[in-house]
């Protein structure tokens, strides 16, 4: 079992979305996690309606500090626009997700954004499977 931590700046849109499908494509065989490196007060409202589209609630998430011991404890760490903010664990893989920030954007934008991360997460837990049965 693999265990990755989806990291944007303010855990409030890409990375929450990241955690969530990663959860549902995983289907429990990798656990995931989210933070930011500067939360925000809540989940960006156009990505909590994106998501509940798909059957996911992610209303009642609340935006999670990055620190170091979350770090530590993923095996892989996505990273999405946070930048140098990031802390580098060495032995830790690393996984830039060039991704436009959803805050803020109308919601074909937002399904968009969501469409992609989605394609890169089932591309991810393929990744992580086939490492899994190697190892």
């Amino acid at each position: 079992m693999s265990r990755v931590l989806f990291v944007c700046l303010h855990n409030a849109g890409r990375s929450q979305m990241s955690r969530a499908l990663f959860k549902r494509v995983s289907g429990g065989r990798h656990e995931a996690r989210s933070a930011g490196t500067e939360p925000a007060q809540h989940v960006h409202p156009g990505v909590v309606t994106a998501m509940e589209e798909l059957g996911i609630d992610l209303s009642r998430r609340e935006p999670r500090l990055l620190t170091d011991e979350m770090a530590r404890w993923a095996d892989v760490v996505i990273t999405m626009g946070c930048g140098d903010a990031c802390p580098v664990i060495p032995g830790k893989r690393y996984i830039d997700w060039d991704l436009r920030d959803p805050k803020e954007l109308p919601l074909d934008d937002v399904r968009s954004i969501r469409d992609d991360i989605e394609g890169r997460v089932a591309e991810l837990v393929k990744d992580l499977d086939r490492a899994a049965i190697r190892g």
